[in-house]
């Protein structure tokens, strides 16, 4: 990689569907929202509150759960270490990355391409656009299964309808940001009171679920690892570096005042932090819900959407609070997750093909086409395996096995990126901040390397 910074220049308009993109971070939304003067700690707070909810969206989509349940299921509260060393290593991935865009003024793609050669750069570009598409994936499957829960539509023609969630970003590109931001905010409040509802009614063993916020020694046994590595690798996805990195130039301030921009890092990253607490908390409550109903009892059948489902309705497996009611609640929270990953993820995919390749075209456009590609192995599978709910399922796991392999790659340039004085001047990475960086870069490659040498021989 090298420190040639490219001169930013102001887009070109567009001509037809496609035009040339080299300016701002997503330019439509770019430094849009007014920020207020004045020094209130909560004044300031609100004002810099929302991206980080988008981002937080990421720690508790569709991919999170079977593994987060299926964990309390299989081994109690042993995993909720697990759950807490991941939040906080995403709290710092998204501390860098944000302070990336609002200090350079470019998201992690474009750095990506101010900053390496063309061939890493085209090596980059192409595995973040194939963790897009796994990550769509995981919506398809999310959102196909939630609707025949809900409404016992077949698997095939869910899949078919996932596609025009585009009339959803049709709507919402007439949007500010702002509103957007809300719409995500509602979403994350249904899926966190349902759960918590859920969690307070099946009666959790809180005292043994905070001691084992300790790790343990028994989570080294190969099962309790393997289940481990699983939460691990469905929490920190890489396509949520890039949205932090852009979306943190919302805010409008006066980017050449440092009082200004310190402001902006510093409430940015408050607003980080708090999102993800609200994440771990849900994925926290996932796992207590698979404890509290299910250890102990025929976990094998917990495996996906449809038996959870089910499951919460069976008085033989989750007791005397199981009901009709709960498994529509949870069948409700999933199809806000998927609605909440559609949102995130064009976004997500507008930066990466803006930043990597100057290429700007219209969101419905990029969606459409991406859904499209996603949509295709979906319906294939669907019909090969007569529209078989297990079937969907692996190809999700599948899914979120590529997004481990695809993560090094966002996470290695983030990490020497933001440890560069060169790069961001003052607001480099302090020395305890690198090294905590590079701990957990190195760490999730070598666990994300397990989890895809356990899938290899699963399969084979």
């Amino acid at each position: 990689m090298t420190d040639n910074v490219s001169t930013k220049q102001v887009g070109e308009p567009a001509k037809g569907l496609a035009g040339y993109a080299n300016g701002p971070s997503l330019e439509e939304i770019n430094g849009t929202v007014s920020i207020p003067k004045g020094k209130g700690f909560w004044r300031n707070l609100m004002a810099f509150s929302g991206p980080g909810a988008l981002v937080a969206v990421g720690y508790m989509d569709p991919g999170n759960w079977v593994t987060s349940i299926g964990g309390g299921a299989q081994y109690g509260y042993l995993l909720m270490s697990v759950i807490l060393i991941s939040s906080l290593i995403a709290m710092l991935l998204q501390y860098m990355a944000a302070k990336l865009g609002i200090v350079t003024q470019m998201d992690l793609a474009q750095a990506t391409r101010a900053h390496t050669t063309k061939r890493i750069g085209f090596v980059l570009w192409v595995m973040t656009e194939l963790a897009i598409m796994a990550t769509d994936i995981a919506e398809v499957i999310g959102g196909a299964i939630a609707l025949q829960l809900l409404f016992g539509i077949p698997l095939i023609i869910g899949v078919a309808l996932t596609v025009f969630d585009v009339l959803l970003l049709l709507l919402l590109t007439k949007l500010c940001f702002r509103k957007i931001e809300a719409i995500v905010i509602c979403l994350i409040t249904v899926i966190l009171v349902v759960f918590a509802y859920e969690v307070i009614i099946a009666q959790p063993n809180m005292g043994q679920a905070v001691a084992n916020f300790v790790p343990q020694p028994e989570i080294l046994r190969p099962g309790q690892l393997t289940m481990a590595l699983g939460i691990v690798g469905a929490t920190v996805m890489p396509h949520n570096l890039y949205l932090h990195s852009s979306i943190a130039q919302t805010r409008k301030f006066d980017r050449s005042d440092p009082a200004e921009l310190k402001r902006a890092v510093t409430y940015t990253t408050w607003d980080s932090n708090i999102q993800l607490i609200g994440a771990f908390v849900i994925n926290c409550l996932l796992l207590l819900l698979g404890a509290a109903l299910f250890f102990g009892k025929d976990v094998d059948q917990l495996g996906t959407f449809g038996n959870l489902y089910n499951a919460l309705q069976d008085h033989h497996l989750a007791g005397a609070v199981a009901s009709p009611f709960l498994s529509t609640l949870f069948a409700v929270a999933l199809l806000a997750s998927g609605q909440n990953s559609t949102i995130t993820g064009t976004l997500t995919g507008q930066v990466i093909m803006e930043g990597f390749i100057n290429l700007k075209i219209p969101m419905w456009v990029r969606r459409m086409v991406t859904r499209l590609l996603s949509v295709a192995p979906v319906i294939i599978c669907t019909i090969l395996y007569g529209g078989s709910e297990q079937a969907l399922d692996r190809l999700l796991v599948n899914s979120q096995v590529f997004l481990s392999i695809a993560l090094p790659f966002s996470m290695i340039p983030l990490t020497i990126f933001t440890s560069s004085k060169k790069i961001m001047g003052e607001y480099a990475n302090k020395t305890w901040v690198t090294v905590l960086a590079w701990v957990s870069s190195i760490v999730l490659t070598v666990l994300n390397c397990q989890i895809v040498w356990t899938s290899l021989t699963d399969l084979f």
